[in-house]
């Protein structure tokens, strides 16, 4: 869709024409820069990678602290094992710390060719997604884990109880992709009111359709729960009903930020 000549002259684009080989040029920079912010990052969080792969199995480890039974521990049953381990762990962890990096190269990129309006709405977006995306991974640690890793536990059989003992030795690879798998499905799932909003926002969804849609939506979250969690109810319903708040707060999200309509406005008062 063109863009129309009266906005372009009272919402001015802050740039300066460029040849595409400067274009270039400047995106090279800025490639350049995330990939050192996040060759630094890598070796930072590798250098501390026992210390962060601590924090991750902290919930474990509690759980285990309070059931008792002597010494518990992780074992790895491949020479490379955890030296892989360890490497995801600085992988993670690097770019967990250089997002903000690279999305601020990629924001000083794309920002000079957009109109001052477009900069206002896209903004928001750009400011909640990270903070939304933090609060998914903080549920899923201080919350989720927890529970669900207690519920795992349940199914021990301690010695003497007239059956064979069966006790966890969690694998340190194994454990690790579980829990990155959660961290990041709660915190992909969280962009959910970014998503919905900014459809509204360009028109493509409505606030009455988002309200129409609510039956719908309740399925549809569990569903998302279901593929995205492990196969146990705790996980499963620890996702959904938070995906239903953030359903109704997209709602309210998408009513505030959406322009309205002046056809709808007097057909209103009328």
């Amino acid at each position: 869709m063109p863009r129309d000549e009266t906005v372009q002259e009272d919402d001015p684009i802050h740039d300066k024409p460029m040849p595409l080989i400067e274009h270039l040029m400047e995106l090279r920079s800025r490639v350049l820069y995330s990939v050192v912010a996040f060759a630094i990052a890598f070796a930072v969080c590798y250098y501390f990678s026992t210390e962060i792969y601590g924090f991750l199995a902290r919930p474990l480890v509690d759980i285990l602290m309070t059931q008792g039974g002597g010494e518990r521990r992780m074992i790895y049953t491949a020479l490379y094992e955890a030296f892989f381990t360890y490497l995801k762990v600085a992988f993670f962890g690097a770019v967990f710390f250089s997002f903000p990096i690279w999305a601020t190269q990629l924001w000083l990129f794309v920002a000079p060719g957009l109109y001052r309006s477009e900069k206002r709405a896209i903004a928001p977006f750009l400011i909640a997604s990270p903070f939304l995306f933090v609060a998914g991974a903080a549920l899923a640690y201080y919350f989720i884990f927890p529970l669900a890793w207690r519920f795992f536990i349940s199914f021990e059989t301690a010695p003497g109880t007239g059956g064979v003992p069966i006790q966890l030795e969690a694998k340190v690879g194994e454990y690790l992709s579980l829990v990155m798998h959660m961290i990041l499905a709660f915190g992909i799932a969280f962009q959910m009111p970014v998503l919905l909003t900014l459809l509204c926002r360009v028109g493509i969804l409505s606030v009455d359709s988002l309200r129409k849609g609510r039956r719908y939506a309740v399925v549809g979250m569990f569903v998302v729960a279901a593929v995205l969690t492990p196969p146990d109810v705790i996980s499963q319903i620890g996702l959904a009903v938070p995906l239903l708040l953030l359903y109704e707060l997209s709602i309210i999200a998408a009513g505030w930020m959406t322009p309205k309509n002046p056809d709808d406005d007097a057909a209103k008062k009328s």
